[in-house]
């Protein structure tokens, strides 16, 4: 089975994926005259200008401004920024990291398309307010090929997601957890944390979008604040190796051969396929997740939304998996042998001692169950569409037995699976992002102002 996987990601993210992606960035960049740069003050004061704990609720199922963002932020700040970036660094080289903030400047001109076409095409059904990648496929491709993309990409995000990814979220967790107790002489295997997980989660999903939006806009800004300062604190203390971090991040970009990840037999086009792939699996643009969560914020127009959206790229990006990847390269544990989260927790206990791994167990707790509750909420938008409301708490269930089961599977298996489903779930909505380019365009136009 892993080989399957293996061979079916070397297709999708070796060209296939890399073409869509940063093409459709690009275009988008482009289309939008580098509206990523232009407009980013504006967009960060749409998103802390609303900043909000006090669970407020909209009608019709609608979320504030701050808590669709939150909820965004919370599908993307999971295990990409702190197993995603630990396991992009062992098998792309430090150069990854350039290739993730390239793909991440362009994702955010994608994501600005993605918020604005899902707050264009958002419906009232059966008295609550939807909206997402299905409904603006329809728009694009009329007749049975829009219907057939559209149930296609139903589909896929709900393995992608709800299933395949969640497992992926329990599993970091379960094996970060796990290998903390057992350094402690405490034997607790992985599985037991993944039903402790599923247990806090199904609370969650019992109590619906309301509560879903009431969580994450407490744990999102809670959570990162903790983690930034952690990691700050451990980057001070290796003030002297961040000129050279960054150096073996940029000349391993285009010579690995130069540095570590040439040692470790990574060559350019890896370094490449990794950056863009656990960019992909931490930021979300371009795969039609987030638009969800955007379709449901209260905002003034589409292109405010979109503005907002971009924020979220940046914060998970260029701030949260950023400071990981520095934070490994500068504590000097690249070369130790692990990956995944023990790589990350190794990084920390040379800064930390024992309390380290234990802080980055955590952090990877709050991260993982927040984005667990958010992609069950955009699985379960796709489940109602092709399913109806009954169909919502079998989702559910299923969701809560792959977090179990994910707790205990190899994490090679479960990334590769990860990677794939992710992968084909971005070819229709990217298509559709192509398709209504003009639709965005005459949004951004009519709103610009410039």
């Amino acid at each position: 089975m892993l080989n399957f996987f293996v061979k079916g990601n070397s297709f999708l993210w070796n060209f296939l994926l890399l073409i869509l992606l940063c093409g459709t960035g690009i275009y988008y960049t482009i289309k939008l005259k580098f509206i990523q740069v232009r407009r980013f003050g504006e967009g960060w004061r749409h998103v802390f200008g609303n900043l909000s704990l006090k669970g407020e609720k909209g009608e019709n199922g609608e979320m504030t401004p701050f808590q669709s963002i939150a909820t965004a932020i919370a599908a993307q700040v999971g295990t990409g920024n702190l197993t995603g970036a630990a396991t992009a660094l062992v098998s792309g080289g430090p150069g990854a990291i350039f290739w993730m903030w390239l793909s991440a400047f362009f994702g955010m001109a994608t994501i600005y398309a993605e918020a604005v076409l899902a707050q264009n095409y958002k419906v009232v059904e059966e008295g609550e307010l939807t909206g997402g990648p299905v409904y603006y496929i329809k728009a694009a491709f009329k007749g049975k090929l829009g219907k057939v993309l559209a149930a296609a990409f139903a589909v896929f995000i709900i393995i992608a997601l709800g299933f395949m990814g969640n497992m992926v979220q329990s599993n970091s967790v379960g094996t970060a957890f796990a290998g903390v107790f057992n350094a402690r002489g405490i034997n607790i295997s992985s599985l037991v944390i993944g039903v402790a997980i599923a247990i806090f989660a199904a609370v969650v999903f019992i109590g619906g979008t309301t509560r879903l939006a009431s969580v994450t806009e407490k744990i999102v800004p809670i959570m990162a604040v903790i983690y930034i300062v952690g990691s700050v604190i451990i980057l001070v203390m290796n003030a002297s190796a961040i000129p050279g971090a960054f150096k073996m991040i940029f000349v391993g970009a285009f010579k690995p051969s130069a540095i570590m990840g040439g040692a470790l037999g990574v060559t350019v086009q890896q370094s490449i396929r990794y950056g863009v792939a656990r960019g992909l699996f931490s930021n979300e643009a371009g795969m039609g997740s987030t638009p969800h969560a955007h379709a449901r914020a209260k905002a003034k127009n589409p292109h405010e939304q979109g503005l907002a959206a971009m924020i979220s790229v940046f914060i998970d990006t260029f701030v949260i998996l950023s400071i990981t990847a520095v934070t490994i390269i500068c504590t000097g544990v690249l070369d130790c042998g692990k990956t995944g989260i023990a790589l990350t927790q190794t990084a920390f206990v040379t800064g930390f001692g024992s309390f380290g791994d234990i802080f980055i167990a955590v952090c990877l707790f709050f991260f993982a169950f927040s984005t667990i509750i958010s992609w069950h909420f955009f699985g379960m938008v796709n489940v109602k569409y092709l399913f109806g409301k009954k169909a919502v708490k079998l989702y559910s269930v299923i969701v809560v037995i792959c977090i179990v089961i994910g707790s205990a599977l190899k994490v090679d298996l479960v990334w590769e699976m990860a990677d794939f489903f992710n992968g084909i779930m971005v070819i229709p909505n990217v298509l559709a992002l192509v398709a209504l380019g003009a639709v965005v365009k005459k949004i951004f136009v009519d709103n610009d102002g410039k």
